[in-house]
């Protein structure tokens, strides 16, 4: 009888509802990577090449995920599901922690569900856990020090800040926006009652190990001429011009599904005027400050925010939760819950990629949803998201029939130089399929790379570079064309040549070709 009522307890407890939540999330992700995918996705490929060049820095990252990346190819391979196996146990744990802030905030089980719920029908978390990325660890690091600053609030044990330090720190040499995170939190231990910490060697002690964690990374900035800011200037300046404050805000009730905002609402009232809520103001702030310093910019994407909206999912629930309490309001729980399964559903397969392609093409269309990009590019029948999982194999494939259609002795000084990273990271990914040369591109990370020691005297080239081969090279033919159905429109109909005779050294050429975006 003691047992049985044990197993009853267990099944009816908190942590089975997070562990039951967690795996949902997870096993979502693990069918998608093994059953339903398309193909690697533009960035993974450059993913897999840097972590095939482990350093201290990237041009347009910390190095963090890139040293995870290597450990997971390590351990797994180099297959679609193996790459993406960290991403879908990410997803899985942001899920667990956000339950657990919810259950530290003094929620109960129904809150756990909704706050849990939350992430799991929100598209954004769905999508970013789909594909490897910082992405993934963004939010989950958001989560973890979300949950710690929750404990040190109610604890007030000075061995939590060492936590802390130790996840802003790995969250920096993650993403350099969680700096944000550490701005918020600094804004409120000065506005709040918190601010009794700073009279003690705790927050400086964080803050110490975070910069020590994050060094790295600035000392690799200082080396490469602060590769990374010029690399966010150029973003904001040119690839994201086109995005507006407006799209930033209204990005977040899109990004977040529409029957989350009002649970994220709730938790920012909770934050800011619930009697229990105001004792946790901090994480409010945190929110705020990010919310605002993104707004600010001008041109900031909307899913920089997205790690943010845990915490305020996990407060949002128990104000919920607390309101269904009332007499004549236990209706409000079917109200969120319901609409919260019917639209994760409905949107899942926009940001997953479940449906055979042509399928999903009908079910945007029904549904009223175009293709989408934040770049200022040109799309076809896909959205950006999906459109950069095709063609890369056929790529490979072509430019691989070009280059062993040269003679024996020109393939040995032959290189490919390609336009982005994408290109790149997919030639040098399939390389050894289709027996390529090395390649070469001089799009970001590619460009510090450069151009190795060897003297060539081919150059196969992807693209026309807007009209400018003719004006590098003396010698220019188009050979070959590589085309994809589904592809983003730019690396569709592309010609392929093959480039003799520079005109100028190499050294030079190299230095007004960097691209750094």
């Amino acid at each position: 009888m003691n047992q049985i009522s044990q197993k009853t307890k267990f099944f009816q407890s908190d942590y089975t509802i997070l562990l039951t939540m967690s795996l949902f999330m997870l096993l979502i992700h693990l069918y998608t990577n093994a059953f339903a995918s398309y193909g690697y996705f533009r960035d993974e490929l450059y993913y897999i090449a840097c972590s095939n060049r482990l350093g201290l820095g990237y041009v347009d990252q910390p190095p963090l995920s890139i040293y995870v990346l290597a450990l997971s190819r390590w351990l797994f391979g180099n297959s679609l599901f193996a790459i993406r196996l960290f991403p879908a146990i990410a997803s899985s744990v942001t899920v667990f922690i956000t339950g657990l802030m919810v259950r530290r905030l003094g929620g109960g089980k129904l809150a756990i569900a909704i706050a849990c719920l939350a992430v799991i029908a929100a598209p954004i978390f769905l999508a970013m856990n789909t594909v490897y990325s910082m992405n993934c660890f963004d939010m989950l690091l958001w989560a973890l020090a979300s949950c710690l600053v929750i404990l040190i609030v109610k604890d007030s044990n000075p061995r939590i800040w060492i936590f802390l330090g130790i996840v802003l720190g790995l969250g920096l040499l993650n993403k350099i926006g969680f700096l944000w995170f550490g701005l918020g939190l600094f804004g409120g231990l000065l506005l709040t009652r918190n601010r009794k910490h700073l009279l003690t060697i705790w927050p400086y002690t964080t803050a110490l190990i975070a910069l020590a964690i994050f060094s790295p990374f600035i000392i690799w900035n200082f080396n490469h001429d602060f590769a990374h800011l010029e690399f966010i200037r150029n973003a904001v300046t040119l690839k994201y011009s086109s995005l507006t404050r407006l799209d930033f805000i209204f990005g977040q009730v899109q990004l977040l599904n529409p029957a989350t905002i009002l649970i994220w609402l709730a938790g920012l009232y909770y934050y800011f005027f619930h009697k229990k809520g105001k004792l946790y103001r901090i994480l409010g702030i945190i929110y705020l400050t990010a919310f605002v310093i993104l707004l600010i910019n001008g041109h900031s994407k909307a899913e920089y925010l997205a790690p943010a909206y845990p915490l305020l999912f996990a407060a949002g629930s128990i104000v919920i939760e607390n309101i269904t309490r009332l007499r004549y309001w236990r209706w409000l729980k079917y109200a969120v819950v319901i609409p919260l399964i019917i639209t994760g559903i409905l949107i899942a397969p926009v940001v997953l990629p479940i449906l055979p392609v042509e399928t999903y093409i009908r079910y945007a269309d029904v549904l009223g949803i175009a293709p989408h990009t934040s770049e200022n590019k040109n799309l076809a029948k896909l959205p950006q998201y999906y459109a950069d999982m095709f063609g890369w194999e056929t790529m490979a494939e072509t430019v691989s029939k070009v280059y062993q259609s040269l003679p024996a002795e020109d393939q040995v000084s032959t290189v490919i130089l390609a336009q982005n990273y994408g290109e790149a990271g997919a030639l040098e990914f399939y390389s050894k399929k289709y027996h390529l040369p090395r390649v070469i591109s001089p799009h970001n990370s590619y460009w510090i790379w450069g151009y190795g020691n060897k003297e060539f005297q081919k150059i196969i080239v992807l693209g026309d570079w807007d009209g400018n081969l003719r004006k590098l090279f003396k010698q220019v033919r188009q050979v070959a064309l590589h085309t994809c159905v589904y592809c983003m429109p730019y690396e569709n109909n592309l010609p392929i040549f093959i480039c003799e005779k520079l005109r100028w050294p190499i050294k030079f050429i190299w230095k007004q070709i960097k691209n750094y975006s």
